[in-house]
C-alpha cells in the first residue's frame, strides 16, 4: 500500500469515526425521548477501495412490535372513553346505597304514601308525599338531562376528533414529502422519521391504523377495517356537529351527521365501517348506541311509573283522558310517545299548591273539587299498592319478568352498574396490554451499556487511525530529510 492510499484510508476512517460518535452521543442523549429510535451508522468501502465511507444512518425499529403497540394504544383510548361514559351515567342514576339514587327516591315515595295512608288528615304527611313524588320525577329528569348532555358532548367531541385526524394526516403527508426529498439528496432523514412516527402514534389513538411502507421511504396509512386514509395524499374527512342532541335525534333518521371521506358517506358504528375502533369509534358508539340505550332504559322506568298511577279504576274521580299523579309534561301519557318521557315526567299540578292545586286531592282524588272526609285513606293506600304490585316493562332493554316499581328501578341501576364494570374491565385489560407492548418497545430502544461499548470501539478505531496518520507523517519527514 502506498503512503497516499494509507493516508486516504486513515482520513476516511477518522471521518467515519467522527460520524459514529455523533450518532452514539445522540442515541444516549435521547434514550428517554418519546418516539426516538436508536440510530446506527452504515459503512462501506469507497469506490476506489482506498478507505471507508458513511452510506447512511439507519433507524432501528421493530415494525411488527410498533404496529401491535399502536393497536393496543387505540384499544386503550377507546376503552377510556367508554368507561368514562359508563361511570358518568351510573353517577347520574345513582347507586343503590346512595339516598339520592332512583331507588332511594322511590323508596322515599313509598314510605311517604304508606305513612300518609295511616294519617290522611295530616297535611304535613300529604306534603311529604308531594315532595317525594317531585323529588323522584326531578331525579329522573336530571338523569335524562345528563345523558342528553353526554350524548351532545360525544357529538361535539366527534367533530373535534375528526379535525385532529385531518390535521394529523396532512402532517404525515407533508413529512412523507420531506423524507423522500431528503433521501434523494442524501441527507439525514432520521429526525423526520421520528417526527412522523410520533404523529402516526397520535393518529392511532383516534382510529386503529396500519402503516404500509412504500419504496421511496414514504408510508401509507390504512385503518384496520380497510379504510385508506393516506397514500400519496391524505383523504379529507367531514363531519357536522349538532349543537343540541335530543333523544328523538338519530343518525339513522338523518338528524345527526355521519362521516364522509372525500365527500362519500361511510358506514359508522362499533362493528362496521372503515372507522371502527379507537377514540373516534368509541365516541360514535356512545352517541348512536350507548347513550340511546341508557335513555331508553330510563324512559321505560318513567313509563312504568306513569302508567301505574294512571291505571283505570285507581282514582274514581279522575276524568276520562285526564292524567294521573305522574304525567307526561302535565298531560296524559300516550303509548306512542314514550321516547324522551324520562325528560318530561312530572307531578300533576292538581296536587301542588304552588301551581294552584291542593294537597287534599292526594287523599280525595285528582278530580275532587273540595276536601272529603279527613280520615279517608283508601286512595293513598291504593297509590302505595300501585308501586308495589308487579308489572312487565314494555321495553326489553331491562329484561323480561313482572316486578314492582322498586325492582324495576333496581334492575335499571344494576344494568348500568354492570355496564360500568364491564367497560372498566375492558379498560384494565387494554391498559395492561398497552403497557406490556410499550415495555417491549422500550426494551428494543436505546441500550446505554451497548452504546458505551460501541463508543469504546469507536475510540479505539479513532486512535488507530490517528496513529496511522502520525506514522505516515513521521515517514514523510524521514523521506524529506534523506
Amino acid at each position: 500500500m502506498s503512503l497516499g492510499s494509507a493516508l486516504s484510508s486513515a482520513l476516511s476512517g477518522l471521518a467515519a469515526n467522527t460520524r459514529a460518535v455523533d450518532v452514539i452521543s445522540g442515541n444516549l442523549a435521547n434514550a428517554l425521548t418519546e418516539g426516538f429510535a436508536p440510530r446506527e451508522v452504515t459503512l462501506a468501502a469507497t469506490r476506489d477501495g482506498r478507505g471507508v465511507q458513511v452510506t447512511g444512518i439507519v433507524r432501528q425499529v421493530d415494525l411488527g412490535l410498533l404496529s401491535d403497540r399502536r393497536l393496543a394504544d387505540s384499544a386503550r383510548a377507546a376503552s377510556e372513553v367508554q368507561a368514562a361514559f359508563a361511570r358518568a351515567v351510573e353517577s347520574s342514576v345513582g347507586t343503590p346505597d346512595a339516598p339520592n339514587s332512583l331507588t332511594g327516591r322511590l323508596a322515599t315515595l313509598e314510605v311517604a304514601l304508606e305513612t300518609a295512608a295511616t294519617r290522611p288528615e295530616d297535611t304535613n304527611r300529604l306534603d311529604a308525599v308531594l315532595s317525594a313524588a317531585q323529588d323522584l320525577t326531578a331525579g329522573i329528569n336530571d338523569a335524562a338531562a345528563d345523558i342528553a348532555r353526554l350524548r351532545t358532548a360525544a357529538d361535539r367531541d366527534i367533530a373535534t376528533t375528526v379535525q385532529e385526524l385531518n390535521a394529523g394526516l396532512q402532517e404525515v403527508a407533508a413529512l412523507n414529502v420531506q423524507i423522500t426529498t431528503g433521501q434523494s439528496r442524501g441527507t439525514d432523514i432520521t429526525a423526520l422519521e421520528d417526527q412522523r412516527q410520533r404523529t402516526i402514534d397520535t393518529l392511532s389513538l383516534i382510529v386503529p391504523l396500519r402503516q404500509v411502507p412504500r419504496g421511496d421511504a414514504s408510508v401509507a396509512l390504512v385503518t384496520t377495517a380497510g379504510g385508506m386514509l393516506l397514500d400519496g395524499r391524505a383523504v379529507k374527512l367531514t363531519f357536522a356537529a349538532t349543537p343540541l342532541v335530543t333523544p328523538q335525534m338519530t343518525h339513522q333518521e338523518g338528524q345527526l351527521s355521519g362521516i364522509a371521506i372525500d365527500g362519500a358517506d361511510v358506514p359508522i358504528g362499533a362493528d362496521r365501517g372503515p372507522l371502527q375502533g379507537g377514540r373516534l369509534g368509541a365516541l360514535l358508539d356512545i352517541r348512536d348506541r350507548a347513550a340511546v340505550e341508557a335513555n331508553s332504559k330510563l324512559d321505560a322506568l318513567a313509563r312504568d311509573l306513569v302508567e301505574r298511577f294512571q291505571a283505570p279504576g285507581l282514582d274514581a274521580t279522575r276524568a276520562p283522558g285526564a292524567p294521573g299523579l305522574l304525567t307526561d309534561a302535565g298531560a296524559i301519557f300516550e303509548a306512542g310517545n314514550a321516547l324522551g318521557l324520562a325528560g318530561r315526567i312530572a307531578v300533576t299540578r292538581l296536587v301542588d299548591p304552588s301551581q294552584g292545586g291542593a294537597l287534599f286531592r292526594l287523599r280525595d282524588g285528582l278530580g275532587a273539587t273540595g276536601g272529603g272526609p279527613p280520615g279517608a285513606g283508601a286512595l293513598l293506600g291504593a297509590l302505595s299498592h300501585a308501586l308495589t304490585q308487579t308489572s312487565v316493562l314494555p321495553s326489553g332493554l331491562l329484561g323480561g319478568g313482572a316486578r314492582s316499581a322498586a325492582n324495576h328501578a333496581a334492575t335499571l341501576i344494576s344494568s348500568l352498574s354492570q355496564e360500568r364494570v364491564t367497560t372498566e374491565a375492558r379498560l384494565s385489560f387494554a391498559t395492561g396490554q398497552a403497557a406490556e407492548f410499550r415495555a417491549q418497545e422500550l426494551a428494543t430502544g436505546v441500550d446505554s451499556d451497548a452504546e458505551l461499548q460501541r463508543l469504546l470501539l469507536v475510540e479505539q478505531a479513532f486512535g488507530a487511525n490517528a496513529r496511522m496518520i502520525q506514522t505516515i507523517d513521521d515517514l514523510l519527514d524521514t523521506l524529506l530529510r534523506i
